[in-house]
């Protein structure tokens, strides 16, 4: 859902999608392709979140900040489930793990990957490509080529997710026969993986 506040109302791209169990408050602008899942508040009240093409910010995300700082999510930016972003700023193509916790003033140059459960303290700056964990968080290795091929694969995923979406998301009442009705997942699901004719 969106929500006006003091005036300011958020802005969105007719490509991205928000689930209806977002809330999205304020002065929150929300480029193309991007997909917010439910649970997430994105709460642009004291300050200002923009939040720029191909991100994407999955279920419980939390995104705020102290009066008057802007909160960026540069293109790209991957924010994984649960994870809180505290007015700081996100660089491109970075992986934020799940439960991470951002604080405020950090700044996360591109192509970064902070790992699932991390804490980065307020006013912390990250260079380019550091892979860091922990509580509080530590420069742990350099994110390789193959690691960021990896990240950029997954973040192409949600980058879809908006279109699908809009064309296969549909409210429903559940079954109440087990199996009736229900597609296989015989096969994993890997749509990034192309079939040869043969396979097809």
């Amino acid at each position: 859902m969106f929500y006006a506040f003091n005036g300011f109302i958020p802005v969105m791209d007719a490509s991205s999608f928000a689930h209806p169990q977002a809330a999205i408050t304020g002065d929150v602008c929300i480029g193309k392709n991007v997909y917010i899942g439910p649970g997430a508040a994105i709460r642009g009240d004291w300050g200002r979140i923009i939040i720029e093409d191909g991100c994407n910010i999955q279920e419980n995300c939390t995104i705020h900040m102290f009066p008057g700082v802007t909160v960026l999510l540069k293109a790209g930016a991957h924010i994984g489930h649960g994870a809180i972003i505290h007015g700081a700023e996100i660089g491109r193509n970075c992986l934020i793990g799940m439960n991470a916790v951002i604080m405020d003033d950090v700044i996360i140059e591109e192509e970064c990957i902070i790992g699932a459960l991390s804490f980065i303290k307020a006013g912390t700056r990250i260079a380019s490509r550091s892979l860091m964990a922990g509580n509080p968080a530590k420069l742990i290795g350099t994110v390789s080529n193959e690691m960021i091929q990896w990240k950029t694969a997954g973040t192409a995923l949600y980058q879809q997710l908006p279109g699908q979406m809009f064309e296969n998301w549909v409210p429903v009442e559940p079954l109440r026969i087990p199996e009736a009705g229900r597609p296989s997942h015989d096969q994993p699901y890997k749509p990034w993986i192309k079939k040869t004719e043969e396979e097809k």
